[in-house]
Order: C-alpha cells, then structure tokens, then sequence
C-alpha cells in the first residue's frame, strides 16, 4: 500500500483530495493546521501542526516504522479569494514562504520520492478578453496581479530546485479557480462561485445582492472533481515543469451570476458595487495536461448546480441553528 501526506488536508482542495487517494488504495496521513470544517474523516490519520515551523514539518513526514512517504501532496497555505489576498498580501508572502521552503527541504532531505506543489494561475499577468491563450512558459517575464501570484512562482523555483539537487520527482500544477462542495462559503476568505451561491441562497426570493465590479471580468472555473482527476494522473506521469490545470469554459461575472440565480429559481437583482476584482481575463492553454488523456468533464452548470444546493443546505443549517452538513 502506498503512502500519502497530504498537507493542507483541512481545507478545501486538500480535504478532497485526501479521500481521493483513499478511494485510490492509499494509506493517507492529513496535515493541517486546522481540522477540516466540513469532512472530519477524510485521511486515515490526521495532525494538527503549523507548517511554518521546520520541525513540525519534520514531525508530519516521520512514520513510526522508520520509512517514508511515497508522495507529498504541499497544499497547505494562507489563502483565500480576492476579498482576503488584496488585504492579507504580507500575511500570503511570508507564511507561504515559510510552508514551502520548509515542507520543500525536509521532505527532500529525507528522501521522498515524488512531491507535488500546487502553483496558480495567479503567476500570469493580467489579460486582455478574447487574447491568445498562454501556455506554461509565457509566465516568464514575470508580471504577476498580486503577490499571491508572485509567492507561488518563487515556490515553484523552490521545488524545481530541490528536485534537481536531490532526484525527488516534483510535480507541479498551476490550478485554475476551484470550487466545489465542503469549501469556504462566508467569513472572507471564500472564492467567487460559493460567494455568490451564498449571497443567491440568502436573499429573499425578489431580493437584490452585491457583485463587486461591473461584472465583466472573465473566468474559467474548474470542478473539483475534475482538478483532483488532473492533480492524480499528473502526479502519476512523466510531466515536469508546471503544467497548467482548467477548464476551456469561459464565463463574465455576471454571467455566472445569473446562472446561480437561474439554479435557485428565484427572482433576484443585482447590484454592481466596488471591491477587489482582480484581472480582467486569463486564458491558458491546456495542451500539456490533455497530452495524459485528461479533460474537464463536469460542465458549469452542473457543477454549479451541486454547489448552490450545499451552499444553500449550509445557509438553512446556520439559520436554524442546527450542525454544518457534512
């Protein structure tokens, strides 16, 4: 049976994945510095450890049996969408530093075979809608919106580097926005696609909710099912260097709007208000990560739809006071 750590297994990507790898026959150890809100039992075993501290990387990578993972999965970070990286940027760029130059070193120094770093696309710049779609490489000149973009393009240098030194196989991908069931839906640190199917399941049918920007900023959202298939079969390939993990469905703010309000069925009006947007459009191509056979296969609308319908279970729960589902 192979051996899986998995750190950042108490949120959202790391959550899913980690019971990905079980369903794949691995024995999985979770590491985060919280417990999952959602998914409790997700890994075989679970640890509370701040990674920014290098003997508590050391403390996650330690077996009983004196041996060593087979794979390390570093998705632990300080992180969440635009709403908390345009406030949290010192926060992002030295806990992240810390995290992957610890995790990075330790699991090389002690021999791990395989490593995987879950980059973004946050380390492309700004583009203009409907521009040609960059591959891999076009990350360099680096121009970065925001320095979350900016802290993942040095971990990757980190990684690649270790892996060079040390013969550990690194995997990295740059994942496109990921959303989902069992992610962050209120408090601030939430994404795009839960926002808005949180502030859709709040209003009252007839009711009006809040759209940071004009709404014309376009995205490409990926299912996570169909991220944790690419993290997986990457992970198991030849493939170095980052590759680029998304789906070619392209959709404006709005537009995803009005397709959350379309799936709750009810009459809702939007309001435009200003706050942090980010760019005004990325696209990318996916030619690397489709050379393994692998696409995106849930559309936006379903996966949408099964998002709205946990979100809106979740705002029911909160407002009767009852336990969060899991």
């Amino acid at each position: 049976m192979k051996r899986a750590l998995v750190c950042g297994a108490g949120g959202f990507i790391g959550g899913h994945l980690a019971k990905k790898l079980k369903r794949e026959g691995y024995w999985v150890r979770g590491v985060d510095i919280k417990e999952h809100e959602f998914a409790p039992t997700q890994a075989d075993e679970f640890v509370l450890l701040d990674l920014r501290e290098p003997e508590n990387c050391r403390k996650a990578l330690a077996l009983s049996d004196g041996g060593r993972f087979d794979e390390v999965y570093q998705l632990a970070a300080d992180m969440g969408g635009m709403g908390f990286i345009s406030v949290a940027e010192c926060e992002v760029l030295r806990n992240n530093a810390l995290i992957n130059g610890h995790m990075t070193h330790t699991a090389a120094e002690l021999g791990v075979p395989r490593y995987f770093f879950p980059s973004s696309v946050c380390v492309y710049p700004d583009m203009e809608p409907g521009a040609p779609a960059l591959g891999e490489a076009d990350a360099i000149p680096a121009n970065p919106d925001n320095e979350y973009g900016w802290e993942k393009l040095y971990a990757e240098r980190v990684a690649q580097a270790y892996g060079r030194r040390y013969g550990m196989q690194v995997r990295i991908a740059r994942l496109q926005n990921t959303y989902g069931p069992e992610g962050a839906w209120t408090g601030g640190r939430e994404k795009a696609p839960a926002a808005i199917c949180r502030k859709v399941a709040e209003a009252a049918d007839g009711g009006t909710i809040e759209v940071w920007g004009d709404g014309s900023a376009v995205r490409s959202y990926i299912y996570v099912d169909d991220m944790l298939e690419g993290i997986y079969g990457l992970m198991q390939s030849h493939l170095e260097g980052p590759v680029n993990i998304g789906s070619p469905e392209y959709i404006t703010v709005d537009e995803l709007v009005q397709k959350v309000i379309e799936i709750s069925g009810k009459e809702i009006r939007v309001k435009h208000v200003e706050g942090p947007v980010g760019v005004r459009s990325r696209n990318f191509s996916h030619v690397k990560i489709e050379s393994l056979g692998w696409r995106a296969r849930v559309s936006l609308r379903d996966g949408i739809g099964q998002t709205y319908r946990w979100i809106a279970e979740q705002v029911r729960l909160t407002d009767t006071g009852a336990a969060p589902l899991t």
